[in-house]
């Protein structure tokens, strides 16, 4: 993304963005954040600048010209630092280095603001509550908390009075989350609604703005000018090649502070959280339930709709996922993946493999924080923890009586069914649960030694 080095001064508001591109947060000073003469006018748009250099490189803009072009992938650019930054990208080169840590970067501006999570500097102030931050983009969302806005008050005989509502938030009705701009509250509210209103006309896929059709689209066009120097995978956008490159280095930097866990992407780790927040953002508008993951409210809803998108192409049965494809086409080839490195038993899932290697080593992480007691699985600990909750979800549809697990419920409704599946190979008597079944069969080994004691 192109950057201008100034800001650009509009009568309407203090603060606002490029056309095109950002204001690099480290090449402005505060001085001209806050204001000052700006004398050369925009003959187009009517944007000021404090600089005729600034100008220059604004007007190229309206203009279309970029004059500088990269020779690996063809990209142009109106500046010639915007495309040596660019280049790094191709070769890797990272020349500025963190003192501190020894992390380096591909930018200087990345290093500066790098190098202030070490030093504490937040050199960005609010002129109007003094509140301060580390970069000026983040200064300029704050300032919209304190913007001005025209809100109007009805009286008695219909009329409208406009009065001044500085700060004016706006809040989202399903979470209660605020937002200083309608349109981010509009966007946010289809995490809810799981409205996906951008249609790929290529293969159909939709989504929730527009940015992402735009990135999606990249993929037909197979414009993908970011190369990893390690192992020649492309990438349409630079941020997806720098998450790629830590998979090479290691690094997972962004660390859950509940339990420790790192991970290579924020956006991961902000999904993991929700496993201790609890936090079930994703609305099915026909049910209610609620999700933690977009994906799982979207193959929610084909339970409503009846749609199974996924065919086994081998017996045509159809899924509403692609995951459960893959693990029911191993049906029909026999694949078990997940090997145990103990004893070699196989696997379909990875989660009943990870569970099966948990008898090896005793590992029980799951542990209950009413009474301490610990678990092999999740599930078991969920079920557990009813036993302190009182919470009986699964409810007998004969007696109305409630049970803390599905299997305890199956078992129970055999009293009301005379329902018998377990049957005994020995003499074929039959028993409403296995457990019953197994106290039987030791009959037949018990009649099975005193025959055996006997006829020597």
């Amino acid at each position: 993304m192109e950057q201008e080095e100034d800001l650009m001064i509009e009568s309407s508001e203090v603060f606002s963005e490029t056309a095109r591109g950002h204001i690099d947060d480290d090449e402005c000073h505060i001085e001209e954040l806050l204001g000052g003469p700006a004398p050369y006018k925009c003959a187009i748009c009517r944007k000021s600048f404090t600089k005729t250099s600034n100008l220059v490189q604004h007007e190229k803009i309206h203009t279309g010209e970029k004059p500088y072009k990269c020779s690996q992938c063809g990209k142009r650019f109106t500046r010639s630092n915007n495309l040596a930054e660019h280049e790094r990208i191709h070769t890797g080169e990272k020349p500025y280095k963190c003192p501190e840590c020894g992390k380096t970067f591909n930018r200087s501006s990345i290093l500066l603001r790098h190098r202030r999570i070490h030093t504490g500097e937040k050199p960005y102030k609010c002129p109007k509550c003094g509140k301060s931050f580390d970069e000026s983009a983040r200064l300029r969302v704050h300032q919209r908390t304190h913007v001005t806005e025209m809100a109007y008050l009805i009286d008695s005989n219909g009329e409208a009075t406009a009065i001044e509502a500085a700060g004016v938030a706006h809040t989202c009705p399903d979470c209660g989350k605020t937002f200083s701009l309608y349109s981010n509250l509009i966007k946010h509210q289809r995490i809810h609604t799981g409205e996906k209103p951008y249609r790929c006309a290529q293969c159909g896929i939709n989504f929730s703005e527009a940015s992402n059709l735009i990135r999606h689209q990249r993929y037909h066009a197979r414009d993908k000018p970011y190369k990893c120097p390690m192992c020649q995978k492309s990438f349409g956008q630079s941020s997806h090649l720098i998450q790629h490159q830590r998979i090479h280095t290691g690094e997972r930097p962004h660390k859950c502070p509940d339990c420790g866990k790192s991970f290579i992407e924020n956006s991961t780790l902000k999904k993991h959280q929700r496993i201790h927040t609890g936090e079930k953002p994703h609305r099915c508008l026909e049910c209610g339930k609620s999700f933690s993951l977009s994906s799982h409210l979207v193959t929610h809803q084909r339970s409503h709709t009846g749609e199974r998108p996924y065919k086994c192409e081998d017996c045509g049965k159809g899924f509403t996922d692609t995951s459960s494809l893959i693990i029911h086409r191993r049906s029909h080839t026999g694949e078990k993946p997940y090997k145990c490195d103990v004893c070699g038993k196989g696997f379909v899932l990875s989660s009943v493999y990870l569970n099966h290697h948990r008898t090896h080593t005793g590992e029980k992480p799951f542990g209950c924080p009413d009474c301490g007691r610990a678990f092999r699985q999740w599930s078991q600990l969920v079920i557990h923890r009813r036993l302190h909750t009182g919470e009986r979800p699964y409810k007998c549809p004969y007696c109305d009586k409630g049970f803390c697990d599905s299997s305890t419920l199956t078992k129970h409704k055999r009293t009301h069914t005379g329902e018998k599946p377990n049957t005994c190979a020995d003499c074929g008597l039959s028993f409403g649960s296995r457990a019953l079944l197994m106290d039987h069969q030791t009959l037949h080994g018990e009649e099975a030694s005193a025959m055996a004691i006997l006829s020597v």
